[in-house]
């Protein structure tokens, strides 16, 4: 018999509801409860989404015993605090990405979730997309030989507000943890760690990153050319090029369901049709790690969440971007 389990979702922005729309495909997926801090807000989103319970505190929904799961999608400034109150109340965490601000303060969420016995995972929901488990094992097989170069940009065009969250530091704003963190984690996740990182950025009155470029060096002679910006719309593609063949995502690469395999022989087109957000593949994979009583996943380590944001913050020291949460550890 197929186990449920009972999501709570903490935090109610767009993201959540893209995430509570993919949830209701899931089989044994049950939205249980909802948290804002409107009680207002919770209710229309309990009604929109079919959620049991709607909540007007995040504390409430962290206490409710028939929460299994907490899905924590507030911005992020406040996911070390939520993350860690769902697991202070014994709840399994799935936390928007970026998981935490930075290393220190996720190497404490892990220590927490250690001390709990609690699953924790970074919700970087690409991880979990066909189109990039794809491209990961062509490259981990070597199908095309080695990979030589990666080119990654996330760009779009963001009319500047100070009181906006994506230019406000209070509230973590800046292009490189918004949406820069897509790239990056790219380049990770298919070359691992660099051997040395050359990073750039322009700053907005508001001193947060609007745009930024990166470079990857590795030991290997591979490179990862990365960039993000809140100043211009691009089709944020990314290219993958090995010994052998070049592989294009589709526009908006973190999220395609469009491959493109370009060698001598010419060029392969890959369709995977997914639908509708691909927040499913994610959602899923929890499930199942779940079932096994896991603590974290295999397929987005903690480690591997470390080593991100140990990497973000070394960018962040290049460019001389800080927040307030940097001084706090």
């Amino acid at each position: 018999m197929l186990q449920s389990y009972r999501w709570g979702i903490l935090g109610l922005g767009g993201i959540a509801h893209k995430f509570a729309s993919d949830l209701k495909q899931v089989e044994g997926a049950i939205l249980h409860a909802v948290a804002s801090r409107s009680l207002e807000k919770a209710k229309a989103f309990a009604a929109d989404f079919k959620a049991e319970k709607a909540y007007g505190s995040y504390k409430d929904l962290a206490k409710d015993p028939e929460v299994d799961i907490i899905y924590v999608a507030t911005p992020h400034v406040f996911h070390f605090e939520h993350a860690l109150l769902g697991l202070e109340h014994h709840k399994a965490v799935l936390c928007e990405k970026p998981i935490a601000m930075n290393a220190a303060q996720l190497s404490r969420m892990i220590s927490e979730a250690k001390r709990k016995n609690r699953f924790l995972m970074e919700g970087l929901w690409t991880n979990f997309m066909p189109h990039l488990q794809k491209v990961y094992d062509l490259t981990q097989k070597e199908i095309y030989g080695k990979c030589l170069k990666i080119e990654a940009d996330f760009s779009f065009k963001a009319e500047f507000d100070t009181e906006a969250r994506l230019f406000n530091k209070n509230l973590g704003g800046g292009a490189l943890l918004d949406i820069g963190i897509y790239p990056v984690y790219l380049a990770l996740k298919l070359l691992g760690l660099p051997q040395n990182i050359k990073a750039t950025a322009e700053f907005s009155k508001t001193g947060v990153d609007v745009s930024n470029t990166i470079q990857f060096q590795y030991s290997s002679g591979a490179v990862a050319h990365l960039s993000s910006s809140f100043a211009r719309t691009t089709p944020s593609k990314a290219k993958v090029y090995f010994e052998k063949a070049t592989v294009e995502f589709g526009p908006r690469f973190h999220e395609t369901d469009q491959l493109s395999i370009t060698t001598k022989a010419g060029e392969e087109h890959l369709d995977f049709q997914y639908s509708p957000n691909g927040y499913q593949f994610e959602i899923e994979h929890v499930h199942d790690c779940l079932d096994q009583g896991l603590t974290q996943s295999p397929e987005m380590s903690l480690k591997a969440s470390l080593e991100l944001l140990q990497t973000l913050d070394t960018i962040r020291k290049q460019i001389g971007l800080r927040y307030k949460e940097d001084l706090d550890h």
